[in-house]
């Protein structure tokens, strides 16, 4: 049976990196049209589209995601979603099931060259972008990130590990962004996630890619930004969604 599905899993990768560069070349010029004719409604209809065809272009390789929100999320408040970080597939089905808080990633800077859709989205579609060799530089751009998320009352989603975990066992979080963005968000709600298992589709590399997989996405109770001290605050989030990880 194993041997089955790693044969399996080469004709399937291939099917799925074929869809998966098609999507990509498509929506990036549908992108450019509806931002510079439609404005941010438009474009991020466009995007979130795009994301639901990336999601649904994991089926391809066997892939059943399942995403679990059941909590009663504060409406016209800003939103600050964290989560642990497994694979950069984690990224499309947060955008789509997550649509309705019009989330904005923080991204590092070198994704916003070479990658059609991707790049595009990411230097207009409200994320922030961060050059981890310029502290000085990350800073700034994540307190006018914090501030215009204030002002817009949309949500922002960050990734405190600050890269993707290999294994599933999460890495130490990292305060220091998430810290500054509570403070620019004075309004806001920290949402802790969990994810689950996306890790497993890149176990062999890129090539082949794991394939049957379950992974899952757990969204948990908001905790009220200056409902505590920052440091008590952060220690509970972290607490919440590493206790959910599946190793």
């Amino acid at each position: 049976m194993k041997f089955l599905k790693k044969l399996i899993s080469y004709p399937l990768s291939i099917l799925y990196y074929i869809i998966f560069f098609v999507i990509l070349l498509v929506f990036h010029p549908l992108q450019w049209l509806a931002y510079n004719i439609g404005g941010y409604r438009a474009h991020k209809k466009i995007v979130d589209y795009l994301n639901f065809c990336l999601t649904v272009n994991l089926y391809v390789l066997g892939i059943r995601i399942k995403f679990t929100n059941n909590q009663n999320l504060p409406k016209g408040v800003p939103l600050i979603f964290v989560s642990n970080h497994q694979n950069l597939n984690d990224i499309p089905p947060i955008f789509w099931f997550l649509r309705k808080y019009h989330p904005k990633f923080v991204a590092k800077i070198e994704l916003t060259k070479g990658i059609p859709s991707v790049s595009y989205n990411l230097k207009h579609g409200g994320s922030v972008l961060i050059d981890r060799k310029d502290a000085k530089q990350a800073l700034k751009a994540l307190g006018h990130f914090g501030s215009v998320i204030e002002e817009t009352k949309h949500s922002a989603v960050i990734f405190p590990e600050g890269t993707r975990s290999k294994t599933g066992v999460p890495k130490r979080f990292s305060e220091n962004g998430l810290k500054l963005l509570v403070k620019k968000i004075p309004s806001s709600y920290i949402v802790p996630m969990t994810i689950n298992n996306s890790w497993k589709i890149l176990e062999n590399g890129y090539w082949p890619l794991t394939t049957f997989l379950k992974i899952t996405f757990e969204v948990h109770e908001p905790i009220k930004s200056d409902s505590m001290p920052f440091d008590e605050l952060f220690k509970k989030m972290e607490k919440v969604i590493k206790d959910a990880v599946i190793v």
